[in-house]
């Protein structure tokens, strides 16, 4: 999956926490100055061309609904920056936050607790 550019990802916030909407739904959620609706419309299209989105016509207008829920998205993305950043390998992640004091010592003892519990109970 392709990933998004920030704008792409404020639309599909909206998508996700609203559910299926028109262009000028999408338009009204934002403070002014305000995107023009062409712009905006375009973004859209571009999600749709990237199988985020899809949508349901209604005479001359679209009513577009997301195709990939937020948790798809999130896993997606965290997978391309391991991979890109990381060589995929999810040891020198946790390893890079240990080192720049991201998480600490107690916090990842606590997750390789909740990990070990999690495959107990499997």
């Amino acid at each position: 999956m392709k990933g998004l550019t920030a704008k792409e990802e404020e639309v599909m916030g909206f998508f996700w926490d609203k559910g299926p909407l028109f262009v000028k739904e999408i338009l009204a959620f934002y403070a002014d100055p305000k995107p023009h609706f062409n712009t905006l419309s375009t973004i859209v299209r571009g999600l749709e061309e990237k199988g985020y989105v899809a949508h349901k016509a209604y005479g001359n207008t679209y009513q577009y609904y997301p195709l990939v829920t937020r948790e798809a998205f999130s896993k997606g993305t965290l997978r391309r920056v391991i991979g890109k950043y990381f060589n995929n390998s999810y040891l020198g992640v946790v390893s890079s936050l240990v080192k720049e004091e991201d998480i600490s010592l107690d916090e990842l003892k606590a997750l390789i607790a909740e990990v070990e519990k999690g495959r107990a109970a499997e």
